[in-house]
């Protein structure tokens, strides 16, 4: 018997047929995946309790199929395999989906935690389907852990008061609400490294003139200081004129 003849006999013999094994295997993938999920659901993120789930039972069925979706092929001598490339190939393609959760709006990143979990849930997902329910298991608790309890580490770390972060208010224009912000901005503490403005208009709504568009104005802030934006953002909005306020806090905590 040639020599890869010898190595795919043991590798027929270890594999058992598909059964309720495997089954128990994408059960696993799903419980845990599933567990992430529900996390990122209750903070309400663009990827949500279905979008894991099914990350990671996909990832765990890829797994079963590179472990036992090819033993019938080992018959033939010439005909070796590696149960591994499949997993490797979970990786490429989970960094495809998480590249399109990440985007940047108004100068700030959002997305990188939730593409992050989706990440961990295919990894969960593929141990899963190895059979590692020890791992994976241990692998979902650390990431509860690390979304859980370290944002309550994290307030309590100094902030940077040189990080720039980003602010844009939007209000109606010709009532001075521009002064105001200013003053309330630099009242918290902040400083103002740059100010750039906009006129918008609301169509079908009456203006200064009968039948004529409301302008607004949308002013975007760039600060830093030792202080919140989330709650400078806050105070910001209680003006009288102001219709939002969006903040994009680089000391807060990641989304």
């Amino acid at each position: 018997m040639d020599p890869v003849h010898l190595l795919a006999a043991p590798l027929a013999a270890a594999q058992p047929p598909a059964g309720w094994h495997q089954v128990g295997d994408l059960g696993v993938a799903l419980l845990l995946s599933a567990v992430i999920g529900l996390e990122r659901e209750f903070r309400q993120k663009s990827a949500g309790l279905r979008t894991h789930t099914l990350v990671g039972a996909g990832a765990a069925l890829f797994v079963v199929i590179s472990k036992y979706g090819f033993t019938d092929v080992l018959v033939n001598s010439q005909i070796r395999f590696d149960p591994s490339r499949v997993a490797a190939q979970i990786v490429t393609g989970v960094g495809f989906l998480g590249a399109g959760l990440i985007f940047v709006q108004r100068g700030s990143v959002r997305g990188l935690t939730t593409a992050a979990a989706v990440w961990v849930a295919a990894a969960v997902g593929t141990a899963a389907g190895a059979g590692l329910y020890l791992i994976a298991t241990a692998s979902t608790a650390i990431y509860l852990l690390v979304m859980l309890a370290f944002p309550l580490l994290t307030r309590h770390l100094p902030h940077s008061a040189t990080a720039i972060s980003p602010i844009v208010v939007r209000y109606l224009d010709g009532r001075g609400i521009l002064r105001q912000v200013l003053t309330v901005a630099t009242g918290q503490g902040f400083v103002i490294d740059e100010v750039a403005t906009q006129t918008l208009h609301r169509d079908g709504q009456a203006g200064p003139g009968e039948g004529q568009p409301a302008p607004q104005v949308e002013v975007t802030l760039h600060v830093h200081g030792r202080g919140l934006v989330d709650d400078l953002a806050a105070a910001l909005s209680e003006l009288d004129g102001v219709e939002a306020v969006t903040a994009g806090d680089v000391n807060a905590v990641g989304d």
